[in-house]
């Protein structure tokens, strides 16, 4: 019987084997109290050394499958069990409520993952993942119960799971599994990104695979397109579709070291990758990124129990800028509030958060908690480009009340005797249809923009994306969107300043060929979308662009611009 199944594509690769079933013995909790509170602490206190020596192994397996920098999630794992402020808390339930040590781990545990998936950022939303990761496995030492050890498998296979952890991606061997598929998870869960650093084929988010399969199925599936096939009638056709992947990917491999140009040898457009921490630089490099244009200086703030000071901000800044070796950074100031809390600090209740006291409202209102990461910048950018971007500016005041804050810490450092950077540049995140109507006036004072889609088309179709109801006006397409981004790539160039892009949409295929169009300079964006990006370009005229680009201003759907690329492209 032949079944076919769709859901996300999350690490690009065609594969063919055998189904392998895991299927954990679910952990139970009991409610019971707990009458001798000492052992439960002892129980927690050996499951968390237990768990420890794991990760610790889990660390070094990583370290030489994958790098020293992927390695480094299992760190961020360790302190996830040392974090003080969980322990305090298991303690506290074990102590004063009386809780059994699995409750007591569960009760906190579940907390803190419900405060990272409430999250709109998916970089911070897997936080939650990597919180259940670590506490399920802390959870079944306490309880005695098995962990899976996937490193055994010595036969060709895709595993098939509700979910993949970061710990059990690590354990696998490229050799023997030749994919896998899961019912949860999506493009940035950390089981994507170690599987597309494996170069293990990935489909999650299906929803039903594990009721679907059972051992001895075969099964096929597409990283790209998400599609899977289960007992697949035509295998030659898999087989087929995989050697063309295969000479597709050693031909984007060929590009890494190569500019980026069109086809009528254009050299305009930069092509750039975004990061949430230090450790993520290495991909963009490998993937032959030309700057980083967005980096997420939020993980400083939320990975840690207190707001970081100026030192421990500028290690991290100046760690990227190094390793970057003369290519523009382009980190974004703190952009919390929200759907982004912190552990250490209340913002207040509002009816609606994500049109309320965060990111530059917020820093502009703490002028002490900006000044810690402005000055760190400054003083990053002694090391190399930087650019400086401020998220969710709405106005010019706005706009210019912050810079004039950045210019002024400047002139502190500097009497204080710190370098600092002499291509410096201060620009703005558009977002806000407000600063995208507005743009050719921002455009005399910012050096930049850089076009943050997620927002702006949630704003713009007064949309939650995260809305399972409405996120059919979720458009990136929509003409709408694309009159907005010409008024702000137009408003930039009149004043010569560049424009860039590091929402999801610019590293989208179909997206490119309007972007490219609409005149926008820097495209930021997964480093694994970069060589694909410089092919797709590689294979276009500026002309053909343009007037791509002036068709489908002239569209009134969303559908009908989609269908304008997909005739361009359709003999590329």
């Amino acid at each position: 019987m032949s079944n076919k199944l769709s859901g996300i594509g999350a690490s690009n690769g065609i594969s063919i084997a055998k189904v392998y079933i895991l299927d954990e013995q679910p952990i139970v909790i009991s409610e019971t109290k707990t009458t001798d509170v000492e052992s439960e602490l002892s129980i927690i206190s050996s499951s968390i050394e237990k768990a420890k020596a794991d990760l610790l192994s889990l660390q070094g397996i990583a370290k030489e499958k994958l790098g020293e920098e992927k390695a480094a999630i299992f760190e961020a794992h360790a302190s996830i069990l040392e974090d003080p402020a969980m322990a305090e808390e298991f303690t506290s339930l074990v102590k004063e409520q009386n809780y059994n040590a699995a409750k007591a781990i569960k009760e906190v545990a579940d907390k803190y993952m419900a405060m990272f998936e409430a999250m709109d950022d998916d970089y911070f939303k897997e936080r939650a993942a990597d919180i259940k990761d670590v506490t399920e496995r802390l959870i079944r030492y306490v309880l005695n119960m098995p962990v899976a050890d996937l490193a055994t498998i010595n036969e060709e296979v895709i595993i098939v799971a509700e979910d993949l952890t970061p710990s059990q991606t690590a354990q696998l061997n490229p050799k023997f599994v030749k994919g896998f598929a899961c019912n949860i998870g999506g493009r940035t869960s950390h089981a994507a990104i170690m599987a597309r650093s494996l170069e293990i084929p990935a489909v999650l988010g299906l929803k039903t695979i594990l009721h679907d399969v059972k051992e001895g199925d075969i099964l096929a599936l597409n990283g790209e397109t998400g599609d899977v096939e289960i007992n697949p009638t035509d295998k030659n056709e898999w087989e087929k579709l995989a050697n063309e992947f295969a000479k597709e990917k050693d031909e984007l491999k060929k590009l890494k070291d190569q500019p980026t140009l069109t086809k009528d040898g254009f050299d305009g457009f930069v092509l750039e990758g975004n990061i949430g921490s230090p450790k993520d630089v290495e991909a963009v490099l490998e993937n032959g990124g030309e700057a980083v244009g967005l980096f997420r200086s939020e993980f400083l703030y939320m990975d840690n129990d207190h707001f970081p000071t100026e030192e421990e901000q500028f290690v991290s800044y100046k760690k990227v800028v190094d390793e970057m070796n003369g290519k523009l950074t382009v980190i974004r100031t703190l952009d919390i509030g929200g759907d982004k809390k912190l552990s250490y600090f209340s913002f207040p209740e509002e009816m609606n958060p994500f049109l309320g006291y965060r990111a530059i409202r917020f820093t502009l209102d703490r002028k002490d908690i900006f000044k810690d990461q402005i000055r760190a910048l400054l003083r990053a950018s002694a090391f190399g480009p930087v650019g400086i971007m401020f998220p969710m500016i709405a106005t010019v005041d706005e706009f210019l009340a912050a810079k004039q804050f950045t210019l002024d810490c400047k002139a502190d450092l500097e009497k204080e005797g710190h370098k600092i950077g002499t291509d410096l540049e201060i620009g703005m995140m558009v977002e806000i249809p407000a600063a995208a109507v507005n743009a050719e006036n921002f455009a005399k004072h910012a050096d930049f923009f850089s076009v943050g889609t997620n927002d702006l088309i949630q704003y713009t179709m007064a949309a939650d994306r995260m809305s399972e109801n409405v996120t059919y006006l979720y458009q990136p397409y929509n003409p709408s969107i694309l009159k907005l981004l010409k008024m702000t790539i137009d408003g930039a160039h009149k004043h010569g300043k560049w424009a860039g892009m590091c929402g999801e949409m610019a590293g989208e295929p179909d997206a490119i060929p309007l972007l490219m169009g609409l005149g926008l300079d820097a495209y930021s964006m997964s480093a694994t979308s970069i060589l694909k990006a410089r092919s797709i370009m590689s294979k276009l005229t500026l002309k053909e662009t343009q007037e791509l680009a002036n068709k489908a201003l002239e569209c009134e759907t969303s559908d009908q611009v989609i269908k304008l690329v997909k005739e361009l492209m359709e003999n590329k």
